[in-house]
């Protein structure tokens, strides 16, 4: 029997050296950071709408009607083309969250923001995520509406709050049988003070959290500082690229310091805007992308799963009927 992705996340966090986790937003990023060796993978923001559960068909409220912000910003832009302001729904962040767990077989860590309301809202989201097949998921202790970890503006929840968030969900965990893993994040740096994040931390370790992270950090010394608590516990580094508060270590870097496991949120959105840009400026004027900036057909064909597919075919191929690949078509005839 195959281990669960909860497993073998456990078992990566278990291994030594430092872990690095870049976020996909749909199956086929998924999918290359899976070829790319990577051994599992964020989805780049929650895997829930902000606000709302799934009731049978209907959509209905959470429990608090406050209108909240997500962190769902690559997911909103790559299925909807629109900015990550509520618009995305249940239902599309659900299909997008399956999509991507299926079409991989590393484990994906899902951002479960601020739980979406009281304790028995974190404990429904760690339910669904159980359901959707996430090895493990974020929780955070902003109030509602959240911001971006990196920019101003920011409130947490107090203390005993946020503590009993990170309880609801290890009781959902066990309650479930599960073994996913829970990530505790505290935005308090940025919201009251460095000390208060490393209190914030430690309690969260306290309760049963398997992973602590202190989004936006703000220098080396204070990720080092933050590694030297509940040394237990594997610490996560969030490395916004292109200008967040955390200095980008690299792995040698993260690992002296103390870190388990690091992502990367915004390389594979940022990169592919930008190499669509450059191709849609090529073909405006007359040309196609550049050589090397374009993958072949046949390399294109090998990603997205056309060869796999036709050597899994011709298993089921009858007597009766000739499986026939040319050029990455088929055709069937009779013998």
């Amino acid at each position: 029997m195959a281990e669960s992705p909860a497993k073998v996340l456990r078992r990566i966090l278990d291994s030594p050296g430092v872990h690095l986790g870049p976020a996909c937003f749909d199956a086929l990023s998924a999918k290359l950071v899976e070829r790319a060796g990577f051994d599992y993978c964020f989805t780049s923001g929650s895997f829930l709408p902000v606000g709302y559960v799934c009731c049978e068909t209907m959509t209905v409220p959470y429990h608090d009607p406050t209108t909240q912000k997500g962190s769902r910003f690559s997911i909103s832009a790559a299925r909807l083309g629109l900015p990550d302001v509520g618009l995305i729904s249940f239902g599309e962040m659900m299909d997008q969250g399956r999509q991507i767990i299926q079409a991989v077989s590393i484990p994906i860590i899902a951002d479960g923001d601020n739980g979406y309301g009281n304790a028995m809202n974190v404990k429904r989201t760690i339910r669904e995520a159980i359901r959707a097949g996430y090895a493990g998921i974020f929780l955070e202790d902003q109030v509602s509406p959240k911001a971006c970890g990196h920019t101003r503006g920011r409130k947490v929840v107090p203390r005993d709050e946020a503590v009993m968030r990170i309880k609801a969900a290890i009781d959902a965990r066990k309650e479930s049988g599960s073994d996913i893993v829970i990530v505790a994040r505290t935005d308090s740096r940025q919201a009251i003070s460095f000390e208060e994040s490393l209190w914030r931390s430690q309690a969260f370790a306290d309760v049963g959290a398997d992973v602590l992270l202190i989004d936006a950090l703000a220098s080396r010394e204070e990720m080092k500082a933050f590694c030297e608590i509940a040394p237990s516990v594997p610490k996560m580094a969030n490395l916004l690229e292109g200008g967040g508060k955390t200095p980008i270590l690299n792995p040698t870097e993260l690992e002296d310091v103390g870190f388990k496991i690091a992502a990367y949120p915004l390389s594979l959105m940022g990169v592919s805007i930008r190499a669509m840009q450059n191709a849609l400026t090529a073909i405006k004027s007359g040309q196609i992308p550049s050589h090397g900036s374009i993958p072949t057909f046949e390399e294109i064909k090998e990603i997205v799963g056309f060869n796999s597919y036709y050597e899994e075919e011709k298993r089921y191929a009858t007597n009766t009927d000739q499986v026939s690949l040319q050029n990455g078509t088929f055709k069937l005839g009779k013998e």
